[in-house]
């Protein structure tokens, strides 16, 4: 073991502890291991920046905006509807159409954003079966990951390991040529999931609102004990606050007023509009306020600033519900945003919305809550207009919106183009096909389709791309890079030859099956792919036979992240709304891990001989 072997490989360890440890973001982690390999002289420049010219990349940026697009002109949003007429109230239906729908949105676009989708629509499907969301949280995060086993453009792994067989020279594998066996895994899973899910019967029902309805507004106030705070305040003229930003009024902190919202006059009828930082009021406003310091003087309040109070009645924000809108929300695992405040956020700003509430281990928080550090678990109440509310869900960078209000305005922001979204989806996937035209341009084309069709605009098309995930992959590779040219792939695959390869190459897909599982309980299933891609094919060259078995048995092991909480952000997503615990997952992750193992190691073998 040389010199340069040890540092990749503490590089590697060091990458590791890292990405486990979560303190580090992983892009950041990604970028810092390209800029160690330079400096060291590991690897040259072009070696280590290989990755963005990689066409997986721009394939894989593609089919963000693609996935987003179906978000956009509500196709996603629609297949939950057709999910709930469907199953009716039959539980035993709805989880196989369940894992069905999301397996198969899940082919052409992000597991993470299905699942995201689905969470709401599960929420709403528990109430009303009055059974708890445990139920059938996990068989869709189960779903969720099996869906990478279903095409070759499904999840990342399946493309990197797709590139590292052309880089040796070999063919890549065709669009549905894992699709056999995520099938027989996907039914595999379906009666796993109804045999299993009695295990994960939690005698108490964690839903919000009452029977099997969606929450109101007056439900969301009740929970979240807003009532009595909330003020109409009519600017005066001759009131200082006209013509002043809000941020520079500090109404927060001078009297704990929170602005959620401005009637203003237009075209002879009050409207509510959004309000920001840089907002400015004019005589007339009427002002939505939430009061949530139990300390204020709204007497005062309105003397200093010339304010009328006015009628608020309860059906307020029914009435104003095609403007006004409310949302609960949750951090997704791996945001930047967790352990910081609502002010340090800035997230009216950021969001264009208001926040409320918190509620936190299933109990609203009483008073302001900017100044609270946002924790896992947490659930966000927040007000705002309608189009913010779904420009936050359909990001989905940062927060997933877990339950909106049965006052909701169900159009899209593209909906009348779904069936232009449906024919863009489906002609990428007929292009891919015929192999005449390489995956990345098929995208490419379906992307630039859904522009011109205004499916997308080239603003939500920029946003759509998950780019912590593209750095991740770009900076990851070139570790493969370094392990070949160090001789860290050779001893790595001399190790597995002398665990497995003296009995044959069924023994061999096991080891490999079982290295990448290991190695996804630490790190990314993507990193995970781009470590054990090389490794594959040289054992599969060591043994003298086809790397086709081989790439495709890491391609499965890599989507197979079904054992912890933190295998996967599709685990993590479902972990609160589910009120799991770590041994849940443990519990039928590790089992089901074992049956896809067994399933791998003697179909794969079929379908591509040695």
């Amino acid at each position: 073991m040389n010199g340069e072997l040890i540092w990749v490989l503490c590089l590697l360890a060091v990458a590791v502890v890292l990405f486990a440890t979560g303190k580090v973001r992983m892009d950041a982690v990604a970028l810092l291991v390209i800029v160690a390999f330079v400096l060291s002289d590991t690897l040259t420049l072009s070696e280590a920046f290989s990755g963005f010219s990689d066409p997986n990349i721009i394939l894989i940026a593609a089919l963000f905006i693609i996935g987003d697009g179906l978000v956009r002109t509500g196709v996603a949003t629609n297949m939950g509807a057709w999910l709930v007429k469907v199953a009716g109230n039959s539980e035993t239906k709805m989880l196989v159409c369940l894992m069905l729908t999301v397996a198969g949105l899940g082919a052409f676009m992000s597991s993470t954003g299905v699942v995201a989708i689905f969470i709401p629509v599960v929420l709403s499907v528990s109430m009303r079966m009055e059974i708890s969301p445990s139920r059938l949280m996990m068989p869709l995060s189960f779903a969720g990951l099996i869906s990478g086993m279903m095409t070759l453009v499904a999840t990342p792994p399946n493309l990197v390991i797709h590139s590292e067989l052309i880089r040796e020279g070999f063919d890549g594998f065709s669009f549905f040529s894992v699709t056999p066996i995520g099938l027989v895994v996907l039914l595999m899973g379906i009666v796993y999931m109804l045999l299993t899910r009695f295990m994960l019967k939690s005698e108490k029902q964690d839903t919000p609102g009452d029977g099997w309805k969606r929450p109101s507004f007056r439900d969301l106030i009740r929970e979240y004990r807003l009532t009595g705070r909330a003020r109409r305040l009519a600017i005066r003229p001759g009131s200082p606050m006209i013509g002043q930003r809000l941020d520079d009024l500090r109404l927060r902190e001078r009297y704990g007023a929170n602005v959620i919202g401005v009637e203003r006059w237009r075209r002879f009828r009050r409207v509510i509009v959004n309000v920001n930082g840089v907002s400015e009021f004019r005589a007339r406003d009427v002002l939505l306020i939430d009061m949530s310091a139990a300390d204020v003087d709204l007497r005062q309040f309105c003397s200093e600033q010339l304010l009328e109070p006015m009628v608020l009645r309860g059906e307020y924000f029914s009435d104003q519900s095609l403007d006004v809108g409310m949302a609960e929300v949750s951090l997704i695992p791996d945001s930047e945003l967790l352990g910081k405040t609502v002010r340090e956020i800035a997230f009216r700003t950021r969001y264009g919305l208001n926040v409320v509430g918190l509620k936190r281990g299933g109990q609203a928080m009483d008073g302001a809550v900017v100044d609270e550090p946002l924790q896992h678990g947490d659930v966000v109440l927040v007000v705002g207009n309608w189009k913010q509310i779904s420009l936050l869900a359909q990001n989905g960078r940062d927060f997933v919106v877990l339950n909106v209000p049965i006052e909701e305005s169900e159009a899209s922001p593209a909906h009348s183009q779904a069936p232009h979204a449906i024919f863009c989806l489906v002609l990428m996937v007929a292009l891919m096909l015929t192999d005449e035209i390489p995956n990345p341009i098929a995208a490419i084309v379906a992307c630039l389709l859904m522009g011109r069709f205004r499916c997308i605009d080239a603003e939500s098309a920029y946003k759509a791309i998950h780019w912590p995930s593209i750095i991740l992959i770009v900076g990851m590779m070139p570790f493969a890079h370094a392990l070949q040219k160090t001789g860290g792939v050779d001893l790595i695959v001399r190790g597995l030859m002398d665990i497995g390869g003296q009995q044959g190459p069924y023994l061999m897909l096991g080891c490999l099956f079982v290295m990448c599982a290991v190695i996804g309980l630490f790190i990314s299933n993507t990193a995970t792919a781009v470590l054990m891609a090389p490794i594959a094919l040289a054992a599969a060259k060591t043994m003298g036979v086809s790397p086709y078995p081989f790439a495709m048995v890491v391609a499965m092991a890599a989507s197979a992240a079904f054992m912890t909480p933190v295998s996967s952000p599709v685990n993590t997503l479902v972990l609160g709304p589910g009120n799991y615990t770590f041994s849940d997952f443990m519990k039928l992750g590790i089992p089901f891990t074992v049956l896809v193992m067994v399933v791998c190691v003697l179909l794969i073998p079929v379908l591509f001989p040695f």
